[in-house]
């Protein structure tokens, strides 16, 4: 199976080559550890393997900006857009798989608003449960729009720390569309998006199928902890995000030589060589650079 690798030596021999289709990874460190810009590269890197760039999905809520546009831009020469956020597919007659489509996606517009149970009242939490199913069916539409058209790297950005994953919207969100559309075969995510369109778009989903299985998930997580031995030294839970992660990279200060720098580690790696290694690096103008 082709590895999904990340275009950075270090990491990519690290990974054994990579990530693995076909599976969840999680990326976690405290903010500003430089998360977003690996995120990005990954997706880039789609472009010279795969042919097609990934999509983000960012799902910050505070309304603070994570530079993805900036970056994207500078490290990558990417001109990233945005996807429209609508209730249903718009259709001309066909759907037009011809059409272009914004490769950003930003379904959580109100922003300042909390996203985990412990921070709301009931009607506040009822209130996102039911925005969110309000948009389920255009984040559908764009996920399955892109693979159809053979993207096969898909980034969850913006998620914040939660006690417990079960109380928050933003991993809701995730898990409905990981489960709904990135870990179902794709006739079955189209008749997701396009429910009672489907027949009349019957032709054109067949004309594009794909393998589920060959589309890799990155997940970044936003952590309490700064330091990369505080990260270490936490066991892996039991049935979150972390339990169901076949590979998972921790990011985080570290201590080297009497000064504060940034290290990575690769602490699971399912089915797969994995380096043992605390990999330093920092962030440059030209983005990542291991030392």
């Amino acid at each position: 199976m082709a590895r999904q690798a990340f275009g950075l030596e270090e990491l990519d021999r690290a990974l054994g080559g990579g990530l693995l289709p076909g599976t969840l990874t999680v990326l976690a460190g405290a903010t500003g550890i430089g998360k977003t810009q690996l995120g990005l590269r990954w997706a880039n890197a789609g472009l010279a393997a795969e042919g097609q760039r990934g999509v983000l999905c960012d799902l910050t809520s505070r309304g603070d900006s994570q530079n993805h546009a900036e970056y994207a831009a500078r490290l990558f020469g990417w001109n990233l857009e945005r996807y429209p956020l609508s209730i249903t597919p718009e259709f001309d007659g066909a759907w037009d798989l011809a059409r272009r489509l914004g490769d950003y996606f930003h379904p959580i517009e109100r922003g300042g608003r909390r996203v985990t149970r412990g921070d709301l009242e009931a009607d506040e939490w009822h209130e996102w449960k039911s925005d969110l199913a309000r948009i389920y069916r255009c984040a559908v539409g764009f996920f399955y729009q892109h693979l159809a058209r053979g993207c096969r790297r898909v980034v969850f950005d913006g998620l914040e720390p939660a006690d417990r994953f079960s109380d928050s919207i933003q991993f809701d969100f995730f898990e409905y569309i990981y489960q709904h559309v990135l870990r179902k075969e794709d006739e079955w995510a189209a008749r997701e998006w396009l429910r009672e369109k489907y027949r009349s778009c019957e032709p054109e989903v067949m004309a594009h199928r794909y393998d589920h299985r060959q589309v890799g998930c990155l997940y970044l997580y936003t952590t309490t902890q700064v330091m990369l031995d505080d990260l270490l030294s936490q066991p892996i839970g039991q049935g979150d995000i972390f339990a169901n992660a076949n590979t998972i990279v921790l990011m985080g200060r570290a201590r080297r030589e009497g000064r504060l720098g940034r290290a990575l580690s690769v602490v699971k790696h399912r089915g797969s060589a994995c380096g043992e290694e605390i990999l330093p690096y920092r962030i440059t103008e030209e983005g990542f650079v291991f030392e």
